[in-house]
């Protein structure tokens, strides 16, 4: 069982649009919504690959209801904490181009009640969780700690752990020495307080960073795929050039990729190339979709591995 957590969910309204272009008009082709949130994507794409999973995720207010109506058909099993305040809405703005504007809200706060809660439920999947993926944002009232609460709690119950998040989430969860972190090439540049511009910077970070406490790195880079900083030294993952439709959740599908691969017994160079695949295969489909197996199988086939010597 892959646990994954959406401590702030939100309802993602994703408007695709004929371009986008400073200080000039632009015509909606579609709009539509779904649930949205990294524990709720990488959920999504572990059971989309046949892979056992279970979403954690909180629930307020009128957006809270249309979220579980948006889940109800979603096919894996979803364990919601109610809360008092109302669930936040993003908005996502995308072209042809695959240029995207991303708005989002902070989120609801969170009484310390409602922490407890969630702290409690979570420690009770892990009786059965072979992964635990803690994942986004927290919302306000939660404090930044409360993410090391989570992997530390899961580490004395020996189930492996996954950081995917930012800012002082990211910063204070790698004290708790999760299996593995996942940023993106900006949250890793806010983490280490420097610019990330060359190939030598990317591994220089990835492995700075695993010696902040982390057993691994995936430092996710987009187009340019990931680099991963293991026990036995580095790798790269290079995918294709793709036509990228829209990037957005990519990162998402690579972290997903990346733990059902490692839950299938892969060492952390094939599932390093397993993540990367699902993230390019994501970005290749329009709006916010996440890629199948096959799709993903596709660019598996594509995505070339070197260990840095």
């Amino acid at each position: 069982m892959i646990v994954t957590t959406t401590i702030n969910p939100a309802i993602d309204r994703i408007i695709s649009v004929d371009r986008l272009a400073f200080e000039d008009r632009a015509y909606i082709k579609s709009s539509r919504e779904s649930a949205g949130g990294r524990g709720i994507n990488a959920s999504s794409v572990i059971h989309t690959f046949g892979g056992k999973t279970l979403a954690v995720l909180t629930s307020g207010g009128d957006s809270g209801k249309r979220l579980e109506t948006h889940l109800s058909d979603c096919g894996y099993k979803i364990s919601v904490v109610p809360i008092h305040n109302e669930i936040r809405t993003n908005l996502t703005i995308t072209d042809k181009h695959g240029l995207t504007v991303n708005l989002n809200e902070a989120g609801p706060e969170l009484s310390k009640p409602e922490l407890g809660r969630i702290e409690r439920l979570i420690r009770g999947t892990l009786e059965h969780a072979e992964w635990l993926m803690v994942c986004g944002s927290l919302p306000p009232g939660a404090p930044a700690s409360f993410y090391g609460k989570l992997l530390a709690m899961a580490r004395t119950k020996k189930v492996k752990t996954l950081l995917h998040a930012g800012g002082q989430e990211l910063r204070e969860g790698i004290e708790a020495r999760p299996t593995v972190v996942t940023p993106n090439q900006q949250e890793a540049e806010r983490l280490l307080g420097r610019t990330l511009l060359t190939r030598t910077h990317y591994l220089e970070a990835a492995e700075r960073i695993r010696k902040m406490g982390p057993e691994s790195v995936v430092l996710s880079l987009g187009s340019r795929g990931a680099v991963g900083a293991f026990a036995d030294g580095l790798i790269e993952a290079l995918p294709p050039v793709i036509d990228a439709v829209c990037p957005i959740g990519a990162g998402d599908a690579l972290t997903a990729g990346y733990v059902w691969a490692m839950a299938r017994k892969a060492n952390p160079a094939d599932a390093l190339r397993w993540g990367v695949s699902a993230g390019t295969a994501s970005a290749r489909l329009p709006g916010m979709s996440f890629a199948n197996l096959e799709q993903t199988k596709e660019i598996y086939r594509q995505v070339e591995i070197r260990r840095v010597e």
